[in-house]
């Protein structure tokens, strides 16, 4: 039996993507978001949300390229003076790994988080994690051991099957197959927690285009598949900047479409 999730990270982070969330819910294929909580339209997101009894809510941690909760002077070693955790992704997960006072400030900022979500009254259904940054170990084993005090059950682990990719005329990089391989540790780091058979999203990130998911809907295996967007329903300044390359709004329409 098949079971095919359509999700959208980056909830709260512009009212833009709220209303798209809100909207692809209601009228397409949406079934769950995922919050930032330290985000400028996280309110926002939190207000639509508890009108969509339907949706399924979670957390999406931001460990990189985003909002800190707690801010620079909490976080002196993982931030800018802005509150910001770094773009510089390979040197914030060496960071993460090698520096003890690294490792306090980001398991406070991970409870941080989680308590942060906690507040909002929603009901905690999955958490993952930007830009996939608990494939780092050190974040996986402190995102599972704090998420499981506020009740976590669901973590999504990326594993986007090469063989299915490449069927679809993707090229695979041995990176690819890499990746692919490392997905067994986070999943056995999750063991007891409900995860995915497959995810897709990576390959075409920020350009999942109704096209595509067409394309890729009959080559999905048994099991649960989890397909995850980055919708909005326009381009505001805050997006531009922040990804620049991504279609959001062609993303919008997907979900909106979709079969």
């Amino acid at each position: 039996m098949r079971e095919i999730i359509f999700s959208a990270d980056d909830f709260g982070l512009t009212e833009s993507v709220n209303e798209a969330v809100e909207r692809s819910h209601l009228e397409g294929r949406l079934t769950q978001a995922s919050l930032m909580v330290a985000a400028p339209a996280s309110a926002d997101a939190v207000r639509r949300a508890k009108m969509l009894p339907g949706l399924k809510v979670g957390l999406h941690l931001v460990l990189v390229d985003g909002d800190s909760r707690l801010g620079h002077a909490r976080l002196p070693h993982i931030t800018g003076l802005d509150g910001r955790f770094s773009t510089n992704q390979a040197a914030l997960g060496v960071r993460y790994f090698f520096s003890p006072a690294a490792r306090r400030e980001l398991r406070t900022e991970i409870e941080a988080q989680f308590a942060a979500f906690a507040a909002t009254g929603l009901e905690l259904h999955h958490a993952d994690a930007h830009k996939h940054f608990l494939l780092h170990p050190t974040i996986a084993r402190m995102m599972i051991e704090v998420g499981k005090r506020y009740g976590l059950k669901r973590l999504r682990v990326p594993a986007e099957p090469p063989a299915i990719m490449a069927a679809l005329g993707e090229k695979i990089s041995a990176g690819d197959r890499a990746l692919y391989g490392w997905t067994k540790l986070l999943r056995w780091q999750a063991r007891g927690l409900e995860v995915p058979d497959q995810v897709f999203g990576l390959k075409w990130s920020g350009h999942m285009t109704r096209e595509k998911i067409e394309r890729l809907l009959p080559l999905l295996p048994d099991g649960r598949t989890e397909i995850y967007t980055h919708p909005a329903t326009r381009r505001d300044a805050a997006l531009v900047k922040l990804m620049p390359d991504y279609e959001h709004v062609v993303e919008f329409e997907a979900l909106l479409n979709a079969p």
